[in-house]
């Protein structure tokens, strides 16, 4: 038989001064060796639920068609990027959740604003394919809402009927806005 290398004492049970092994360690041992085997199993669903949860919380990514500087059917000014939407002259938008599979966004009505500061917004958009210089349309589904969650449940748009589906108006129409030379 040979010898670890660390002498009998690493294969031995844990003993006490007296060389008798604890009632503990032979109680634990015997009676409960599944605990060896549970502590892998934790260990992976921890690693799992570790990694879920940052798949999960991890932001999405606006559509690039949505970024940039853009002016409405009604002449007014928009620029947009990841972080925020600016409605010229200076009502901002915090987007705080993308959700470009669903086509909606939601934002925090900035602190500034002079109408519905700090309040919740929830912005619907839909692509107008053929339809030059326009290129996308947007609806305000909530722009006064108390909490986040209030603005996620107010679905209003109908993207099937865009002159009418913003709660009875048309969805506003956006063209990319001309660029100025430096």
């Amino acid at each position: 038989m040979t010898e670890s290398l660390w002498g009998d004492a690493a294969k031995s049970k844990p003993r006490t001064m007296t060389g008798k092994v604890p009632e503990v360690a032979r109680h634990t041992a015997a009676m409960h060796p599944h605990r060896l085997l549970l502590f892998p199993a934790l260990l992976t669903l921890s690693a799992c639920a570790l990694h879920a949860d940052a798949t999960r919380d991890a932001p999405a990514s606006p559509p690039a068609m949505l970024l940039g500087d853009f002016v409405d059917d009604y002449g007014i000014g928009h620029k947009i990027d990841a972080q925020q939407w600016l409605q010229r002259p200076d009502t901002r938008y915090n987007v705080v959740a993308w959700h470009p599979e669903a086509h909606y966004l939601i934002a925090r009505n900035d602190a500034g604003n002079r109408s519905d500061a700090g309040l919740w917004t929830r912005i619907d958009w839909l692509a107008l394919p053929g339809m030059p210089p326009y290129e996308w349309a947007f609806c305000l589904s909530a722009y006064n809402a108390p909490t986040q969650t209030d603005a996620e449940r107010r679905a209003i748009a109908h993207r099937d009927t865009p002159k009418t589906g913003c709660n009875g108006y048309p969805f506003s129409r956006m063209r990319r806005a001309p660029t100025t030379p430096d």
